[in-house]
């Protein structure tokens, strides 16, 4: 029998069940027709199960056994009872692989995540492929929901209480030796090994352990033992997540009071879980940003004529954190990098930066100690320009100072290939202006990363007049090789993130000014979500950077970027935060908050004013969003998705509110604008006078994302 997506074949009595079968995806996913085929196949498989010695499900697919269910399916459902019995359909059927008369062996080989490890879980035996490829996981958490075809039920039978929570509550993806030490996977070999290998598993048929048997050595068939467990994973979760996010702790209520039931009262809890999840606001919103992440993957902006630039070969100028961050990623992705300062000194900190990305890559066990020392050690540290005729990619990351950069890319010029691609990671600089300096400025571009580098997910590609198709199309697809997020914007001051970034630092000076305490500013923030208050960001930036910046703002968009005077007082006294020890905040040696700075405290007003929370992040966040509309109408990016893109994956925007736009969206355009009218009339008429494109939003009876679609 062989169907459209899953191939049967029954060979010397065993039956071979093959997914992505005639698929020309790279990935293969359980949508319904797939789910359906799946049915008919398991119960001929019990129709047959006398005349088979066991059962081999496995991929046609190299890189992947199953990448879990079709996202597309889980945002078109719209009731919770629609929902749930989705997941009742997907448990009854992976029930039935589970209570097979015959041993069943899954050979795994590249992605097997979220339904594809819950089928995995049903079986006797997985096996895993030693590739780089294969990751196990069950990352629904991160959509908003709970794994809902029996993960949760079977995963802590398989590896245990604590490392089930541990993988479920984060949606953590883990490499099959690390799944092998954990007993998710029996054995690992060479992927042309997998499926001659998995007939000498039949025999070893483990039955499914009651949870008392298998969670015995945990002790948690102890009721006291188990609340515990629970209770101190559900602290971590709240402190990690300020209770912002309802799946975690879902799957926790879940969990807890299922443990001792028996699979099918548990299952029940599970799917009615699963159905009030996913079709709420908080996981449209984190399903909405999956798909935004997923269309970045596509380049889909002019096509090049030409071959595209081969960039196997990178040189970082300049070192120091930002440098050795790059270089650190350059060196990560095999390009051998170079990183050239002017002096040693600079070269040792750039050394030391990338020496302490590689090392926590090691802690985590992301690299091995061989790993860590060639990567390490293929970062070359010089004085000089000598190598950089072999260098295809050269990012620049000197001094803010325009007269420099353009010094620095004319000298690097000439030492340089013709095919080299000349970028710079200038944060607020115009690209237009630094391109003039080159005598082939369709090679150049901006190349903006976020700090720390090893970290921050975003990329800026800054475009400009002269710049050539491949240039930008080798750019986009090489921020997408060395696992970065990409998004194309145009030339202006601050570009995407910074421009929309800085209302909102400026805004938090003058609530300063007003008599607003520090500890009230960033409370505020962080209980809308954000992952740190303004005050607290700005430590982390540098508060001379963001006095510099501002004033680059403040020059190119006028009055309503009118800088607070409050930064620039704290700069001149060197309080420059985290990199001087001081700011809004103390720091000790290794940067971790020690308390605040009561000498900032007395550079601000004696008299404390109290807003409400409400108002304090309406002041924060509404000349964001105006800002964000002012970048729409200048056409720096052209959609809503960009903007939110870059505000998720730049500043860590709260991802749970779906984008500052989709938020804005959600919360109605006419009250954001009444809004922005009533501070524009009470607090400042520059800074919040709205913009023209949201008042034509508001006009049309439109909005942000109705906008983009037409």
């Amino acid at each position: 029998m062989i169907t459209k997506r899953i191939s049967l074949e029954i060979k010397d009595k065993i039956a071979y069940v093959g997914f992505g079968f005639n698929s020309t995806k790279s990935m293969t996913s359980l949508d319904v027709e797939t789910m359906n085929e799946l049915a008919s196949i398991v119960e001929e498989l019990h129709t047959k199960s006398n005349e088979l010695t066991g059962a081999i499900f496995f991929s046609h697919i190299e890189n992947c056994f199953l990448a879990g269910a079709d996202i597309n399916l889980i945002s078109s459902l719209v009731t919770e009872a629609e929902a749930a019995d989705k997941s009742e359909q997907g448990q009854n059927i992976y029930n039935r692989i589970e209570d097979l008369s015959i041993p069943t062996v899954v050979c795994v080989d590249g992605v097997c995540l979220g339904g594809g490890l819950e089928l995995s879980l049903a079986c006797n035996t997985i096996l895993a492929s030693n590739s780089t490829k294969t990751s196990l996981g069950l990352p629904e958490v991160k959509l908003g929901i709970i794994p809902g075809f029996g993960g949760t039920y079977r995963l802590p039978r398989k590896i245990g209480l604590p490392n089930a929570l541990d993988m479920i509550l984060t949606g953590k993806t883990l490499r099959a030796d690390k799944a092998k030490r954990l007993g998710l996977v029996t054995e690992v070999y060479p992927r042309e090994n997998l499926l001659a290998m998995a007939p000498k598993f039949f025999n070893k048929k483990e039955s499914h352990h009651s949870l008392k048997e298998s969670l015995k050595e945990l002790a948690t068939e102890n009721f006291v033992t188990r609340k515990i467990i629970f209770q101190k994973v559900r602290e971590s979760v709240l402190k990690k997540t300020n209770g912002f996010y309802q799946a975690p702790l879902k799957i926790l209520d879940v969990m807890d009071s299922g443990m001792m039931k028996g699979r099918t009262s548990y299952l029940a809890s599970e799917a009615q879980a699963f159905g009030e999840l996913a079709i709420s606001e908080q996981s449209k919103n984190l399903q909405h940003i999956f798909f935004m992440s997923e269309s970045v993957k596509k380049y889909n902006g002019p096509k090049s004529i030409k071959p595209l630039p081969v960039l196997e070969r990178g040189a970082a100028l300049g070192a120091g954190t930002m440098g050795g961050g790059i270089a650190w990623l350059m060196a990560d992705a095999g390009m051998h990098p170079i990183m050239k300062d002017l002096t040693v000194e600079a070269l040792n900190l750039g050394l030391k930066q990338s020496s302490q990305n590689f090392a926590g890559a090691l802690k985590r066990k992301k690299i091995t100690p061989d790993e860590f020392e060639r990567k390490q050690r293929s970062i070359t540290a010089q004085l000089d320009y000598s190598g950089f005729k072999k260098v295809d990619l050269v990012i620049e990351a000197v001094v803010e100072i325009m007269d420099v950069k353009k010094k620095v890319f004319a000298e690097t010029e000439k030492n340089v290939h013709l095919e080299c691609l000349l970028t710079s990671n200038t944060s607020s600089l115009s690209v237009e202006e630094m391109s003039k300096a080159l005598e082939y400025p369709g090679r150049f571009a901006g190349l903006h990363f976020f700090n720390p580098v090893h970290l921050m997910p975003l990329v800026e590609i800054i475009v400009h007049s002269k710049v050539s198709p491949e240039t930008v199309e080798a750019l986009y697809k090489w921020v997408l090789r060395v696992k970065k997020t990409p998004v194309v914007v145009k030339d202006g001051p601050g570009f995407l993130v910074n421009r929309i970034l800085m209302p909102y630092l400026n805004e938090a000076g003058y609530l300063l000014e007003e008599g607003v305490s520090v500890k009230d500013l960033d409370a505020a923030a962080l209980n809308f979500g954000m992952p740190m208050g303004p005050c607290r960001l700005l430590d982390e930036v540098g508060i001379d950077v963001a006095v510099k910046v501002a004033k680059v703002m403040h020059e190119g968009l006028g009055e309503r970027a009118h800088p607070s005077k409050f930064s620039s007082l704290l700069a001149e006294k060197k309080f420059l935060g985290k990199k001087s020890a001081k700011g809004f905040y103390l720091y000790d040696e290794k940067g971790k908050v020690t308390g605040p700075n009561l000498e900032v405290e007395e550079l601000l007003p004696s008299i404390k004013k109290k807003m409400s929370e409400t108002d304090l992040q309406m002041r924060l966040f509404l000349p964001m969003i105006n800002e964000a509309a002012a970048i729409l109408k200048d056409g720096i990016v052209g959609t809503a998705e960009e903007v939110d893109l870059g505000l998720i994956f730049g500043i860590g925007f709260p991802p749970f509110r779906g984008g500052l736009l989709r938020y804005a969206d959600s919360e109605g355009l006419d009250k954001i604008l009444a809004a922005l009218k009533h501070f524009s009339d009470t607090v400042d008429k520059e800074r919040y006078l709205p913009s023209t494109y949201l008042e034509e939003l508001v006009a049309n009876k439109t909005s942000f994302y109705e906008k983009a679609a037409h």
